[in-house]
């Protein structure tokens, strides 16, 4: 085993197809395809599935995928050490539920950050799929809520995709809505309250099921029903339209100025967190990004 098969390792989890890594890596298909499989014998293990779709990490892959990053990240703090070269990319990946503090932390991440090259990606995408890309390891970390109504089926795809949930915090409802709607100055507003005015929520592809929703209370009929997207076109639609959205409460002030959040008197919590692989250590981006996550919350419940 070599150091080199583990940046191929890591590479192909990343890239999820064994042409476009040997792209990246500037080697040829079936050097990169031959290193694989001669490590996979070494190691008696078998770290990909290779399929017409693409490739994806066996339970044992991903393992030795945790393992494997640990060793090459070791092995470039030793090269920065004591070697004279320009630190190499580093890459880092979090999918999300429209969560205004996962693109605060982000950006402070990149603030912070102080690299000449790097590849980093925030995937603002639907329920499913952010379960999916941290099983796959497309991404580090995936954000999302869960409470009492989906917990037993969210929870069952994180079992079988072998993830845990961590949790960031627990808040009561709240609707966002514009601060002009007539509504805004009212210290607490009921579903009665909102009849009136447009329902507007993200729509989830071809996963649209009432436990995959990004809001709660998904099931009760509303007169008037919008689907989006992406958080802009959201709250684009919530300032022209005098719409509403039910969330956490957590906003940012400084980014969203035109948008209050007015609490919701419903009788429900919602427990916002974090989820990875169990056999993935994160990186050493991904423990600065919690902590920046924890800090954007505290900043924007306050």
């Amino acid at each position: 085993m070599t150091l080199q098969q583990l940046k191929y390792v890591i590479e192909v989890a990343r890239s999820r197809s064994i042409s476009k890594a040997a792209q990246n890596l500037f080697i040829s298909q079936p050097s990169l395809s031959n290193a694989l499989k001669e490590l996979e014998k070494e190691m008696g293990i078998s770290i990909f599935i290779r399929t017409n779709k693409g490739i994806t990490l066996t339970p044992e892959g991903s393992e030795f995928l945790g393992y494997a990053r640990q060793v090459v990240e070791q092995a470039e703090l030793l090269e920065n050490r004591y070697a004279n070269t320009q630190a190499p990319q580093q890459h880092f990946s979090v999918s999300a539920q429209h969560y205004a503090f996962a693109v605060s932390a982000f950006v402070k991440l990149l603030k912070d950050f102080k690299r000449e090259e790097y590849e980093l990606t925030l995937r603002e995408t639907k329920t499913f799929e952010i379960i999916d890309d941290v099983k796959n390891l497309r991404s580090e970390i995936g954000i999302l809520y869960i409470n009492e109504f989906n917990r037993n089926v969210i929870q069952k795809f994180l079992r079988e995709g072998n993830l845990e949930f961590h949790e960031l915090f627990e808040a009561k409802p709240h609707v966002f809505i514009s601060t002009k709607n007539p509504l805004v100055n009212k210290g607490s507003v009921t579903l009665e309250d909102l009849l009136p005015y447009p329902y507007l929520s993200f729509e989830q592809g071809d996963y649209n099921s009432f436990y995959f929703s990004e809001e709660i209370l998904s099931t009760l009929s509303r007169p008037k029903n919008i689907r989006v997207s992406d958080r802009a076109t959201l709250f684009n639609l919530l300032i022209g339209l005098n719409g509403y959205t039910i969330s956490t409460g957590v906003i940012s002030k400084e980014l969203n100025s035109d948008i209050a959040s007015v609490p919701l008197e419903v009788d429900e919590r919602i427990t916002v967190g974090y989820i990875r692989h169990k056999n993935v250590t994160h990186s050493r981006l991904g423990n600065i990004y919690i902590d920046y996550l924890k800090e954007a919350i505290a900043e924007e419940q306050n």
